[in-house]
C-alpha cells in the first residue's frame, strides 16, 4: 500500500485506490485556497489569496491566470444556475460571477455594519447560500487589508439570493470556517479553526441539524483534528466528512469517527470532488495544488 496512507478502520480501504498517485499540478502559491471544480468546463479554479489572484487549471492547458487583482478571493462555490459564487477578503464580501463576467455583489452588510471577511461558502439545493464570516481576512494586510471587526460576533449566515434576506443561523463560533452539508442536505458541518492563533482555542468540526431548510438547531462538536487546524471540509455521497488538517486530508465516518487519513507534503487548507465522476480529491496545500483519485464519490455540487 502506497505510505501516503494511514488506515485507522478497514473501512477506509475501500475508499481509497492505493496505486493511485499524489499528483502536484502547481506549486507556485503563497497561500493556496477555495478550490471549485467546473465539470462543464472540465476545469479547477482556486485562490492564490496573498498573490491577490485566482487560477485555472485544465488537464489539457494546465495552469493559467483566471482573475488577477482577486480582492483577496478565499472560498468559492457555483450555484444552480452553474454561477461562480466567490468569498473576498479585501472587500469583505460575497459575490456573484454572472455568465458575461461582471461580478453582482451578494452580501457585503448585516445589521449595518460590514462583515468580518468572509471565508467560505456552499450552496444548498434551493438555491440559498451559506457562508462563513471569521476575522482572518483583518487580521493582517497579508490575506487583505487590516481592520477592526464591525461585527460583534463571528458568524454563520444564510443568504436567500432571490430576495436578499441574510440570516446569522449561528453566532457562537470563535473562527468559523469551512462547511459542508450532508448528502441529505439534514446536517451542516462547520468547522472552527480558532487554534490557528491560539493552541488553546477549538481545532473542531461541529454538526447542526437543519431546520426547515432555513434554521440550524441541535449544534455539537462532531470530530477533533489531531494534527494542525480544520480548514475546507467536504461530503461524500456515502455521509463521511474529508477535512483538511496539518498533515494531509483527514476522513471521519458520519458518527465523527477518523477512519483514516491522507499524508500530504505540506499544510492543507481546503480540498473539493472533481473529475468526470468526482472521484479525483483535489487538494489546496500551502504553496500547491495536488490531485488524487479515491474510490469515494463527492456530494458536493455540480
Amino acid at each position: 500500500m502506497a505510505d501516503i496512507y494511514e488506515i485507522h478502520d478497514p473501512r477506509f480501504r475501500q475508499m481509497i485506490v492505493t496505486s493511485a498517485a499524489l499528483d502536484e499540478h502547481y506549486s507556485g502559491c503563497r497561500w493556496a485556497e477555495g478550490p471549485v471544480w467546473f465539470s462543464d468546463a472540465n476545469q479547477l479554479l482556486w485562490s492564490d489569496i496573498p498573490n491577490q489572484r485566482m487560477l485555472r487549471w485544465t488537464p489539457e492547458s494546465g495552469v493559467s491566470v483566471y482573475r488577477q487583482p482577486s480582492n483577496f478571493t478565499n472560498g468559492h462555490t457555483r450555484d444552480r444556475q452553474g454561477r461562480l459564487i466567490s468569498c473576498e477578503h479585501g472587500t469583505r464580501r460575497v459575490t456573484r460571477t454572472e455568465v458575461d463576467g461582471s461580478v453582482t455583489v451578494l452580501a457585503d452588510r448585516f445589521e449595518d455594519a460590514r462583515l468580518n471577511s468572509p471565508n467560505d461558502v456552499v450552496v444548498k439545493s434551493d438555491g440559498t447560500i451559506w457562508f462563513t464570516d471569521p476575522t482572518y481576512g483583518i487580521m493582517s494586510d497579508y490575506e487583505g487589508f487590516r481592520a477592526e471587526p464591525e461585527q460583534p460576533t463571528r458568524n454563520v449566515y444564510r443568504l436567500d439570493p432571490t430576495t436578499g434576506e441574510l440570516a446569522a443561523v449561528v453566532t457562537d463560533f470563535i473562527q468559523p470556517n469551512g462547511l459542508a452539508f450532508s448528502p441529505d442536505e439534514n446536517v451542516l458541518y462547520v468547522a472552527d479553526s480558532a487554534a490557528s492563533h491560539d493552541a488553546s482555542l477549538p481545532r473542531h468540526i461541529r454538526a447542526f441539524d437543519v431546520v426547515d431548510g432555513r434554521r440550524l438547531a441541535n449544534g455539537r462538536v462532531f470530530c477533533f483534528i489531531n494534527n494542525g487546524i480544520p480548514d475546507g471540509i467536504r461530503t461524500d455521497m456515502d455521509g463521511n466528512l474529508w477535512s483538511s488538517a496539518g498533515d494531509g486530508v483527514h476522513c471521519f465516518d458520519p458518527t465523527g469517527k477518523l477512519i483514516g487519513k491522507i499524508r500530504v507534503p505540506q499544510i492543507v487548507a481546503n480540498l473539493t470532488f472533481g473529475g468526470p465522476r468526482r472521484n479525483r480529491l483535489f487538494i489546496a496545500a500551502t504553496c500547491s495544488i495536488y490531485s488524487l483519485y479515491v474510490a469515494a464519490t463527492g456530494s458536493q455540487w455540480p
